[in-house]
């Protein structure tokens, strides 16, 4: 297996366990038992033990001290602020303006990529995210999804603005860092770093967090949530950001709304119409043209 289809396999799977993970945060904040903040400490303990177990059967690698903050910044704005953005702007966003604004992340990690990497913005690549932001909407727009607040907030807004620039300046940005280390060397201290920053207002909830209330459903779903959604993807997401650009990485966050959509189909909540096929063909379309673009090919 060639390294370019190493990095697509391992972007299209991250994305496909977001796409689940979608409903069920979704599912976990509507249920109320648990905050943002606690939520996102929980998601950060578990992987953090889980790169840090892993590393231990794994060749020892030394990070460079003046890394060590580059590492920080990278879980700041890569893990942090995305993810806790997001978990508070769900309950404040109808699902599909959530899906919408989600649908300018590869738009604006083109332009980071182009001011922090110096890759070029082609024909082919601005043509393909365009193709792919066209399908998406076609799909968001024929499309059921449930979950969110009956009306988005500008305060719901801004968080998804924050949320979608944030992780495009994180894949724009710190890709020769992620490079210099292996996955699990680069993510077990992502994660720690990431642990420290809510800790101080996240502490007094953790302790009080009454998690014999919290349902089992939604026991299941934050198990998911650690383990495959935040260990399992984010192992998967710098490992192919090894082998493919940053700009064709953003492109598979338009596998979410299909996943979701699969989903509601599958349980009868949506149908299957040409509107759907369609969309589905131009964000393949889209995804396809960008990976053939000169700067999709060049790996730094």
């Amino acid at each position: 297996m060639n390294d370019k289809l190493k990095g697509h396999l391992s972007i299209a799977a991250a994305y496909i366990i977001f796409g689940l993970n979608l409903v069920f945060c979704k599912d976990i904040a509507n249920s109320e038992t648990v905050s943002p903040y606690v939520l996102f400490t929980l998601r950060a303990i578990g992987a953090s033990a889980l790169f840090w177990l892993l590393s231990l059967f794994m060749p020892k690698e030394r990070v460079h001290k003046a890394d060590y903050l580059k590492i920080a910044a990278a879980s700041l704005v890569g893990l942090f602020v995305p993810q806790m953005t997001f978990l508070m702007a769900i309950t404040m966003t109808s699902a599909i303006d959530t899906a919408i604004i989600g649908t300018l992340g590869p738009i604006f990690t083109m332009f980071f990529a182009f001011f922090f990497l110096k890759e070029p913005i082609t024909g082919k690549k601005a043509g393909g995210v365009a193709l792919s932001f066209a399908g998406i909407l076609l799909l968001i727009f024929n499309s059921v999804h449930a979950g969110g607040a009956a009306v988005t907030s500008p305060w719901g807004i801004v968080l998804l603005l924050v949320n979608s620039l944030s992780f495009s300046l994180y894949l724009g940005l710190f890709r020769p860092v992620i490079a210099r280390y292996s996955v699990v060397t680069f993510m077990k201290w992502s994660f720690l770093f990431s642990l420290l920053l809510p800790l101080p207002i996240s502490a007094r909830g953790l302790v009080t967090t009454d998690y014999a209330q919290i349902p089992v459903l939604v026991r299941w779903e934050i198990g998911y949530l650690i383990f495959f959604a935040t260990f399992v993807a984010y192992f998967l997401i710098p490992y192919g950001q090894k082998f493919i650009r940053p700009t064709l990485v953003s492109m598979y966050s338009y596998v979410q709304p299909i996943i979701a959509a699969v989903v509601s189909i599958s349980v009868g909540m949506d149908s299957l119409t040409w509107q759907k096929v369609l969309a589905t063909a131009l964000v393949v379309g889209g995804v396809v043209l960008v990976s053939r673009s000169r700067a999709a090919h060049a790996v730094s």
